[in-house]
């Protein structure tokens, strides 16, 4: 997945939109910030969530982290090959290592995230 097609959040999960199903994981910064990443508690099938309310759980080396809806909506998949496999999210975050999809209950929620530019922006402004 490019960056620059995905949405961000201030609390580093993204979202690439197509239609009205969002698929979410995390971004290469968030999985470096937590190490390595040991087991992933996914969301279940049908699990309605709330924007930027916690949707699942990743745990790593160093703690465990919530993980935030970036739009409500209602989960209709999740990327089963985590649970054998986490670490696929510090190798691919982008890519393999995504975590759950999402059908957008609200569409214009998604224009209150970052674009690429905004978080890379927002990142700079983190490290100071």
């Amino acid at each position: 997945m490019k960056k620059e097609e995905l949405k961000y959040t201030q609390t580093h999960e993204w979202i690439k939109i197509e239609g009205d199903t969002g698929i979410i994981g995390i971004t290469d910064y968030a999985q470096q910030q937590m190490g390595d990443i040991v087991f992933v508690e996914l969301p279940k099938v049908g699990l309605k969530l709330e924007k930027e309310k916690q949707a699942c759980v990743v745990e790593s080396v160093k703690s465990a982290f919530d993980i935030y809806s970036p739009v409500n909506g209602e989960v209709i998949e999740v990327n089963n090959s985590l649970s054998n496999d986490p670490a696929k999210i510090n190798q691919d975050p982008y890519g393999e290592g995504w975590i759950f999809k999402i059908k957008i209950s609200n569409p214009s929620e998604v224009n209150s995230l970052m674009s690429y530019s905004q978080y890379e922006e927002f990142l700079k402004k983190q490290s100071h």
